[in-house]
């Protein structure tokens, strides 16, 4: 019994390890995970069965565009967090039960509840598919949650045998992961019931994860022209890029590189957008695992859950400060070629079967038209081969 215990709590803090992706992605280790983890992400992006796996379905590296996907991106903070502390504030009320010698918890979230700290870990698992998201970890939040109902069985068939009389009653006014009118009218009696309820629970939140995807993709500031589709990383500059972008396209060392059989993603952002290093191998300054903030970093990315995409580029509203030319507002173009493209042009570009090779870079006055920086980008991201969002 104690063996089946250590395996599922072991199979907890392996989904959390994914989960928390994010934390070793930016850190000095994320080499070492990587060459562990990402042969597992590369071969599910291999086949189309299960290349949706690695794929993400909520904005990460670009700033929500609307006040929905906004609000989603700050209860991804907010479910974490609170998750956590709740977990922690029944953790107190366990010890203390047990260095007092007085038995099983009864009080606080436990009057309502025989599982508080279960349903806490559950929805911090929630919150972490939200700020990571990656259909991977929202699929895998349910054997979670599987894990935590057999393990919260575990735990009462010990506490009747410890507490055969005082327990029993308790369970009588309790529910075990919900209060328990709410827990009776929706737990099903029998086995085919309970069936059913997991596979609604599947089907809703996979389907949630994919309704999610599409809508995202479907409110992104996009500007195409041809074979061209463009992308605003940051809401404000859309008016710009859609201004300019036309422009850009015709200016002759960048019209030279582009190919009329090729089609282009390109990603229109400050010169030293914190998150491009994602997009593309820009330069080591943008390969935040070099960097020793991992700790920082990760705590802004859950407290701030927008400005933190904006700390790297204080410049945005000026030129970068090269000798020689005049001040402005400049932008860095990160173009990537589109192969794979089976869907409508242009959300294509942005799907889960494309693939996105980056090509060059530019980096320009977008309102003087002059370009400053241009060069070949190599065929990786900042992290290698790693699968990454492409939003």
């Amino acid at each position: 019994m104690n063996r089946n215990r250590a395996v599922l709590k072991s199979a907890i803090v392996l989904y959390f390890v994914i989960c928390l992706e994010i934390l070793i992605m930016i850190s000095p280790f994320a080499g070492f995970f990587y060459s562990v983890f990402n042969p597992f992400l590369l071969g599910l992006a291999r086949y189309p069965a299960t290349r949706w796996l690695s794929s993400f379905f909520l904005p990460h590296m670009v700033v929500p565009p609307d006040d929905f996907l906004k609000f989603i991106r700050i209860m991804g903070s907010v479910l974490f967090v609170g998750g956590i502390v709740v977990f922690l504030a029944c953790a107190v009320q366990v010890y203390v039960n047990k260095f007092l010698g007085k038995g099983a918890v009864s009080r606080g979230l436990y009057s309502f509840i025989r599982h508080p700290q279960y349903l806490s870990l559950a929805v911090t698992g929630i919150g972490l598919a939200i700020l990571w998201p990656r259909f991977l970890v929202a699929v895998l939040w349910l054997p979670m949650v599987l894990i935590y109902y057999f393990l919260s069985k575990d735990e009462e068939r010990r506490m009747l045998k410890e507490y055969p009389d005082t327990y029993r009653q308790y369970m009588e006014r309790t529910g075990m992961l919900l209060p328990g009118k709410v827990e009776s009218l929706l737990s099903p009696a029998t086995a085919a019931g309970k069936t059913i309820l997991v596979v609604v629970i599947c089907a809703f939140t996979i389907g949630s994860a994919f309704f999610l995807r599409a809508y995202t993709v479907r409110h992104l500031p996009l500007w195409t022209d041809g074979n061209v589709v463009a992308l605003a990383v940051l809401p404000e500059d859309s008016a710009k890029m859609e201004h300019r972008m036309g422009d850009i396209l015709n200016m002759g060392e960048v019209k030279a590189r582009l190919k009329s059989k090729d089609r282009y993603l390109v990603y229109f952002l400050p010169p030293n957008y914190i998150m491009q290093g994602l997009i593309a191998n820009t330069g080591g300054e943008w390969k935040l695992y070099k960097h020793q903030h991992s700790i920082g970093m990760f705590a802004d990315w859950i407290i701030h859950p927008f400005s933190h995409l904006r700390k790297g580029h204080h410049m945005m509203h000026r030129a970068l400060a090269h000798p020689g030319h005049n001040m402005g507002i400049q932008r860095r173009l990160i173009f990537l070629k589109v192969n794979c493209v089976r869907e409508s042009w242009p959300y294509d570009a942005l799907s889960i079967d494309a693939g996105r090779t980056p090509d060059f870079m530019v980096d320009i006055d977008v309102h003087g038209l002059v370009i400053h920086n241009l060069k070949e980008l190599p065929k990786n991201t900042g992290w290698g081969k790693v699968p990454t969002p492409v939003f």
